[in-house]
């Protein structure tokens, strides 16, 4: 029997301190989100950052929490169930980090009869901290306490025409009855060695502003090359002049080097450049969460009025939108149906 599994990244159980310093521990220590040493990372994530980030965290996590909960929790739910609604194939909900957990997700379709299953981490560019960590994660589980299932998984849908006209219809329907003079595409970063390490042909990847442009198999692993590329290919969907988007990356940790432009000083640059109503989209997530509603939502929107800018539009994610369900839905239906 056939079964689908929707993994998110995950989300505390509560704003209090004490939840937020126990996800941060199991999420930054993954080894493919912060990926070094086992000793070295648990001496810089128990040691130092468990120490003073889970408070500022908390804090943050409770401008945005919804009366219902998590809005990345929330809003997955709400997807889950409204493609449910589509499918006959029954669909389950996990978190990479928190609950419900993957293994919880698993029983779940497990105890229905499930034993072929198709795992959709609802990201829609590859990272090794993302879709990487979630089918690693996923394997494991499988090999350790349901062996005779098997998985298929939905690769990177970057570039995917179902995914590009709901993105840009979106983002178009969004926007109908706002001024706006320019377009930020702001993605989630990375360190920029995790490009190089994703690299499969390990010569490709250097991050000079070329190699992203010119073909190669890399770019099926290349987090930096699908976020260029979904840029352009909702660019051109809309129908966007050049000069009136671009693309940038947020969230960076620590002090080495992190996919560039960063998001924070672009929205400066662009308010002291004369931008005066910018519109600003999130398309590395697909559920709203702290890093779109509280990162950007507010801090982003801080910053480009204090730097002289008038109006920030904040796009919401897809979320469970009407035509990303459908889309979903017919991509689940699709696999469901073959042999």
């Amino acid at each position: 029997m056939k079964g689908v599994l929707l993994v998110n990244l995950g989300s505390p159980d509560s704003t209090t301190t004490k939840d937020v310093r126990k996800y941060l521990d199991e999420f930054l220590m993954d080894e493919r989100v912060i990926d070094v040493p086992y000793l070295l990372r648990a001496f810089l994530v128990k040691g130092i950052i468990l120490n003073t980030r889970p408070k500022k965290s908390a804090a943050a996590y409770k401008k945005i929490w919804w009366d219902e909960g998590s809005p990345l929790i929330v809003l997955s739910k709400r997807l889950q169930k409204k493609t449910a609604a589509h499918t006959s194939v029954p669909i389950v909900l996990a978190m990479r980090y928190g609950n419900p957990s993957i293994k919880f997700g698993l029983q779940e379709l497990a105890d229905k009869g499930v034993d072929d299953v198709l795992i959709v981490p609802l990201y829609p560019q590859f990272a090794m901290a993302t879709t990487e960590t979630i089918l690693v994660l996923a394997e494991e589980i499988r090999k350790k306490h349901f062996p005779k299932m098997q998985f298929t998984n939905v690769p990177a849908f970057y570039k995917h025409p179902d995914y590009v006209r709901a993105l840009g219809n979106s983002i178009k329907n969004h926007l109908k009855e706002k001024k706006w003079d320019y377009l930020l595409f702001s993605y989630h970063g990375v360190p920029e060695r995790h490009i190089k390490k994703s690299d499969i042909t390990k010569s490709h990847c250097k991050i000079d502003g070329q190699c992203c442009q010119t073909a190669s198999p890399a770019h099926d692993y290349c987090y930096r090359h699908q976020c260029y590329e979904t840029t352009r290919q909702v660019g051109d969907y809309l129908g966007l002049k050049e000069g009136s988007f671009s693309t940038s990356f947020q969230s960076r940790l620590g002090r080495d080097p992190w996919l560039q432009p960063y998001t924070d000083q672009t929205i400066e640059k662009l308010a002291h450049e004369g931008v005066k109503k910018l519109a600003i989209v999130t398309p590395a997530f697909v559920s709203d969460c702290l890093e779109t509603l509280e990162e950007i939502g507010m801090e982003g929107k801080e910053e480009f009025l204090k730097a002289g800018g008038e109006e920030f539009h904040v796009i919401p994610c897809l979320n469970d939108g009407d035509e990303w369900v459908k889309t979903l839905a017919r991509w689940i239906d699709e696999w469901a149906t073959q042999n």
